[in-house]
């Protein structure tokens, strides 16, 4: 069975980027309902149970028909926020450093760049979805709870929410604001170290 993980800080911890109320619903309410619904799906398939969640979503096509759909969404969900609750800390922000800085400013050009190219990414998708920094440093926007792994590209390194659920009580309409303001809480210590490891993962 999956569980709802632990937060690895207080639902206060990253006011006011993310309210105490926001983080509070997202994490006991959405989160909590992804992890239902695919308990639910996959005991209607129990020798599935106990494969890895990244496995099932990198080979959906494998998954029986009856609940491929909810796999793919509710996986996706529970898979996702358990990796979108990692990439943020409050004592996150300022830029990469070590092999991922370097890496990211060899394709990028600069830090800078690549905000600039993440941020218009995640602007331009229509519709509530995820932005993702895949392991060889593409930026890949992915509507509703669809994950990298799906596409073929692997597990990712980072994504951020751009779902209504994930901004609206603290910026109203104002997506571009969320995600200027996202940065100043990103645990790059932790996205540096799963660069580091993601491809024994």
């Amino acid at each position: 069975m999956h569980t709802l993980p632990q937060l690895p800080y207080d639902y206060n911890a990253l006011a006011p980027t993310i309210s105490e109320q926001i983080m509070r619903l997202h994490h006991s309410k959405h989160h909590q309902t992804y992890v239902d619904k695919l308990n639910a799906a996959l005991q209607q398939v129990p020798e599935l149970e106990s494969t890895p969640l990244r496995v099932l979503l990198g080979d959906l096509a494998s998954v029986p028909e009856a609940i491929r759909t909810a796999v793919r969404n509710h996986g996706g969900g529970h898979y996702n926020h358990s990796l979108f609750w990692q990439c943020m800390s409050p004592n996150g922000g300022g830029e990469p450093q070590g092999p991922l800085g370097d890496a990211i400013r060899a394709k990028w050009g600069s830090f800078d760049a690549f905000i600039e190219e993440f941020n218009t990414k995640a602007l331009g998708l229509f519709g509530s979805g995820w932005v993702w920094l895949t392991y060889d440093l593409d930026i890949v926007a992915l509507p509703n709870q669809d994950t990298p792994m799906a596409e073929g590209k692997g597990e990712p390194l980072m994504g951020l929410d751009v779902w209504e659920h994930a901004y609206y009580l603290d910026y109203t309409s104002k997506r571009d604001e969320y995600i200027k303001q996202w940065w100043s809480v990103v645990n790059w210590t932790f996205i540096e170290e799963r660069f580091a490891t993601i491809a024994d993962l």
